[in-house]
């Protein structure tokens, strides 16, 4: 496994070995020594599994309490995954970084706590598995608007269209009108 840090040093591109030969391809997702060798400290709690039709937008979220990291990667298809720094007391408050992860290459995103997340579906159908370092804690979840322009974010849409969204992630508030981490 590979590891890299992003234009926010605290979220990290993971890149595991692929085996590949004519039958199909072997991929180590995630391996507990080898992963806290490159972030100590970190214990997973829960998996979690998505699919999404292309141009879904599932995000930005995060939990203001029991706050989560995630080892985020598309099993199937291809997507978008972003990462916005919600920490007020960071030289880097809202800002975002953006990746994009497929099933080819099998990257992977570490998106620490106290950066909201979220991603959009590129192929026509994408799988999206991550594990969480926090149990979901539905009373403690924040959105932030997926196009606040505050914060900038260049989703990879086609001129003059609009993501699928959910009515939460519609109606969520800009980056100065949601609870941010100290």
């Amino acid at each position: 496994m590979e590891v890299f840090p992003t234009k926010l040093p605290e979220v990290l591109v993971v890149k595991p070995r692929v085996f590949g030969d004519h039958r199909g391809f072997f991929v180590e997702t995630w391996e507990e020594r080898a992963f806290a060798r490159a972030v100590p400290g970190v214990r997973f709690v829960q998996d979690n599994h998505s699919r999404s039709a292309r141009g879904t937008l599932r995000g930005m979220h995060y939990q203001i309490q029991q706050a989560q990291g995630k080892l985020v990667r598309a099993a199937r298809g291809r997507v978008f995954d972003v990462a916005v720094d919600m920490r007020r007391s960071s030289p880097r408050f809202g800002q975002w970084v953006g990746v994009e992860l497929d099933d080819v290459d099998h990257t992977m995103l570490w998106v620490p706590p106290g950066f909201a997340h979220g991603f959009m579906a590129l192929s026509e159908s994408a799988d999206f598995v991550y594990k969480v370092t926090d149990f979901y804690a539905p009373q403690f979840e924040r959105t932030l608007r997926w196009d606040d322009p505050a914060v900038g974010i260049a989703w990879p849409l086609p001129d003059g269209s609009a993501p699928t969204l959910a009515a939460r992630d519609a109606a969520a508030p800009g980056i100065a009108g949601v609870e941010c981490y100290p």
